[in-house]
């Protein structure tokens, strides 16, 4: 039987039948991981200059080859110019349509690479075909998704460096301002408004650190390493690791192939990421219910309903924190797909990448909205004021005054604790009692005791590092500033790949 039918397939020579048409489409991941063309070129453009290096290809064919692959890559700024005619549309909305007419223009291509390969053929003929020389798809994959996820990484470093300014620049705004903190829901010691902000900033400061380290561990280039067992060529491997700004190639070809931990790990860090945005999402739509009323929804972040006219609605918070969720599924998909893997390369890792873009997406689309919505709402702070004055919050204060006096802080405890039941029944706080009415609760109550329980007093009484005194927090927001500002420069100093 001929193989006629199979002609262009990068794989064809050894079958005889055709595939089975209902399967050939079922397995192509064209319709999705076309969104690795710039990785996949940039990955095939240092290939081409190390086997140009090692005399597959004369200087002449180097530079056309490279030339024919930059072409390659401008395919969707091409067909984002014919779809966005008045360039209006938004770019998530354009980059759907991209992709939906590069998978149409090439019904033929299984995959990212064998797109390419087609359509550097199209552009510089049957050389093209010389540069698949001394590799495998599999070393490709593992490449383009190590680039697609340092991408990624970079672009979510960027993303929360902007939302942790945001943090830090409201919590300076808001001065002295003070506000209850809640343990169990229930409140617990008043804090500054810049301290609860900071508290954010400080998640966040260690989700970018956990994204540093994948970066770091991943940053190895497997080009170089074949199918399995490494390239059939004498090739110098440091010069695709430089060409892609990675640190070293990869050390075993085995590992280099069917290797995801960075993926894994990515999608895990993403998880964590979530888990902070979802915290902050929960507390900012609580904070804006009537019940609370400390903070104003900013309308360009809110929409209304459609049947109650005088609703605002926080669409942000609750859409960020539903999608939140949608890390943790990524995260859980990946590792269900690389559990119990025999090495190396395996079509299951096919599976991977559809999480992998959605959680990347996901966080990347996040954070600015968040950023945004952080700088545009309005706290309410003489409501939050007013509910840190009330509830019995200086009843630690309280203690701490009597711990001063000698008294032992179990002791203390219970004293202020039937202090608190009194005037609960008397219906009033603790500063309202008189002299003589705490003194029935012991004799170490003396005039100053009114003073220290004011709620500045209560406030500087968390005199500690990292405690929500004034002088305190203006420490630690001139400290997460400098924070900020070192992994600003981190970012800015991050070698972008040579593409």
């Amino acid at each position: 039987m001929s193989n006629e039918k199979n002609t262009g397939k990068m794989w064809s020579g050894r079958f005889r039948e055709p595939l089975d048409p209902a399967f050939e489409q079922w397995q192509r991941s064209f319709p999705f991981d076309w969104r690795l063309l710039p990785q996949e070129v940039a990955a095939s453009s240092a290939h081409a200059r190390m086997i140009s290096a090692a005399g597959i290809l004369t200087p002449a064919e180097l530079e056309k080859t490279l030339d024919g692959l930059a072409a390659v890559a401008r395919r969707p700024e091409q067909w984002a110019a014919r779809i966005s005619v008045d360039g209006t549309q938004p770019t998530f909305a354009l980059d759907k349509q991209v992709g939906a007419a590069l998978v149409a223009s090439s019904p033929q291509a299984e995959d990212i690479h064998h797109y390419v390969e087609l359509e550097l053929t199209r552009e510089i003929g049957p050389l093209a075909l010389k540069l698949h020389t001394g590799r495998s798809r599999n070393e490709q994959i593992a490449t383009d998704m190590r680039l697609f996820v340092r991408d990624s990484i970079d672009a979510i470093l960027s993303g929360l460096h902007g939302w942790i300014t945001a943090l830090l620049d409201q919590a300076e705004k808001s001065g002295d301002a003070p506000m209850p903190a809640y343990t169990h829901l229930q409140r617990a010691e008043p804090v500054l408004v810049a301290h609860w902000l900071q508290a954010y900033a400080q998640m966040l400061l260690r989700d970018a650190s956990r994204l540093l380290d994948v970066r770091k561990r991943l940053n190895l280039c497997p080009l170089g390493s074949g199918a399995i067992a490494g390239a059939t060529l004498a090739l110098d491997r440091t010069i695709a690791s430089k060409a892609l700004g990675f640190d070293a190639p990869t050390a075993n070809s085995m590992d280099a192939t069917s290797d995801r931990d960075f993926a894994l790990e990515f999608t895990q860090s993403l998880v964590q990421l979530g888990g902070h945005i979802s915290r902050f999402a929960e507390e900012m739509t609580l904070f804006a219910t009537a019940e609370f009323g400390f903070v104003e929804l900013p309308e360009s972040f809110s929409t209304g309903s459609s049947a109650m006219p005088q609703k605002k609605n926080p669409d942000l918070t609750e859409l960020v924190r539903g999608k939140s969720g949608r890390l943790l599924a990524a995260s859980n998909a990946v590792a269900m797909i690389a559990k119990g893997l025999p090495l190396a390369y395996n079509k299951d890792l096919q599976e991977m990448q559809e999480p992998v873009f959605d959680a990347a997406d996901t966080a990347r689309a996040m954070l600015p909205l968040l950023a945004g919505f952080t700088r545009a709402v309005t706290f309410k702070f003489d409501r939050m004021a007013s509910a840190a004055e009330s509830g019995y919050l200086n009843a630690m204060a309280a203690a701490t005054y009597l711990v001063h006096k000698g008294v032992a802080f179990r002791k203390a405890h219970e004293k202020v604790g039937n202090a608190v039941r009194y005037a609960l029944e008397k219906g009033c706080e603790l500063g309202a009692l008189s002299l003589d009415e705490l003194r029935q609760f012991g004799p170490e109550f003396d005039t100053d005791f009114f003073a220290a329980v004011t709620l500045r007093a209560t406030l500087d009484c968390h005199n500690v590092t990292g405690g929500t005194a004034v002088d305190q927090v203006k420490t630690s927001l001139a400290a997460a500033r400098k924070q900020a500002a070192a992994l600003a420069t981190i970012l800015e100093g991050l070698r972008p790949a040579a593409r």
